[in-house]
C-alpha cells in the first residue's frame, strides 16, 4: 500500500526581462573592466600571477580561487566602495599564495592592506543590509 501520494508540481521560473539582462551584461562588462585593472595593479604587488578570471552573478560570495589559479568575481564588487573592492580582489590574490584562512594568509593581506580588518568589517554590514555575499 502507498501511505503517501508524490505529487510533481510544475514550478513556473519567472524569465528575466530583456531589459534586466541587458542591464545586467552593462554592469558585468563595466565590472569586468574594473577588477581586470585592479588584479593587473595588485598582483604583481602580491607577488602572484593568476590565469583565468570569470566575472558572474554570484549570490553567495564577492570572490573565490580556485587551486588551478583562476580567479572568479561577483560583478557586484566593482560597484563596492574602492578600498572594499580593492580589499576582495587582494584578498583572492593572496589565496594563490595560501589557499586557506590561516596566519601566513593573513599577513599576506596584512602586507598589501593593513588596514584589511576596518574592510572586513565594512563589508559585513554591507551584507547585513542587502547584498548576501561573503569573501572566501
Amino acid at each position: 500500500m502507498n501511505w503517501f501520494k508524490i505529487i510533481k508540481r510544475k514550478i513556473k521560473k519567472k524569465k528575466p526581462s530583456k531589459r534586466s539582462t541587458l542591464e545586467y551584461l552593462r554592469l558585468k562588462e563595466t565590472a569586468r573592466i574594473v577588477i581586470h585593472e585592479r588584479l593587473q595593479f595588485y598582483a604583481p604587488l602580491c607577488g602572484v600571477v593568476y590565469k583565468r578570471v570569470a566575472i558572474r552573478n554570484q549570490r553567495r560570495r564577492w570572490g573565490s580561487c580556485s587551486s588551478a589559479g583562476n580567479l572568479n568575481f561577483s560583478y557586484r564588487v566593482a560597484f563596492l566602495p574602492v578600498e572594499l573592492c580593492d580589499y576582495v580582489i587582494v584578498h583572492e590574490l593572496c589565496h594563490l599564495k595560501e589557499l586557506n584562512h590561516g596566519p601566513a594568509f593573513w599577513l599576506a593581506v596584512e602586507e598589501i592592506l593593513p588596514d584589511y580588518k576596518l574592510h572586513i568589517v565594512a563589508i559585513r554590514e554591507i551584507e547585513k543590509i542587502g547584498l548576501v555575499l561573503t569573501v572566501e
